[in-house]
């Protein structure tokens, strides 16, 4: 009788940050994301440099060296980080498109980034998308795609509790 007011869990579709190939976080060359010590997601090596949100969401933050972002879905947080130890480069890469409060699809191009200026520092240019609180909101984690994906392709989905 109580099971029929279980709430039923929500389904997210996950989409391709830009063109590139899909990494697992595992493989990506930063122990702090490839250890999921930020939490579970995936990494894309973009071909491209132009980047769309992974989710239709609520953008929450930009950091002040416009390298990464916060993104609100429902009661799960992501992260958008784009390149690693790219915060050193304090913004000079990046060209936020996008502002703090504003809804976002995945059709939303959120920055665009000089991946010239990233491989010049020395800087690993893989966008990462993160579940910051995703062990206390999702039930399930899958990325259906594999190899080469294109912007805005569904490449797998979160089922939140």
């Amino acid at each position: 009788m109580f099971g029929l007011f279980k709430k039923k869990a929500k389904k997210i579709s996950l989409h391709a940050v830009c063109d590139g190939q899909i990494i697992p976080l595992e493989e990506v060359n930063d122990q702090v994301f490839s250890q999921k010590m930020m939490g579970d997601g995936y990494a894309i090596q973009p071909s491209q440099s132009t980047i769309y949100s992974p989710v239709q969401g609520k953008l929450m933050n930009v950091f002040p060296t416009k390298h990464a972002m916060g993104i609100q879905i429902e009661n799960l947080e992501l992260l958008l980080h784009m390149g690693l130890d790219t915060v050193e480069l304090e913004g000079k890469p990046f060209n936020t498109l996008v502002n703090e409060g504003e809804n976002l699809t995945p059709t939303t191009a959120v920055s665009e980034v000089d991946y010239q200026e990233i491989e010049a520092a020395g800087k690993d240019n893989v966008m990462l998308v993160i579940f910051v609180n995703g062990s206390e909101v999702i039930d399930e984690f899958k990325i259906t795609a594999s190899g080469s994906v294109t912007k805005g392709q569904e490449i797998g989905y979160v089922t939140l509790r």
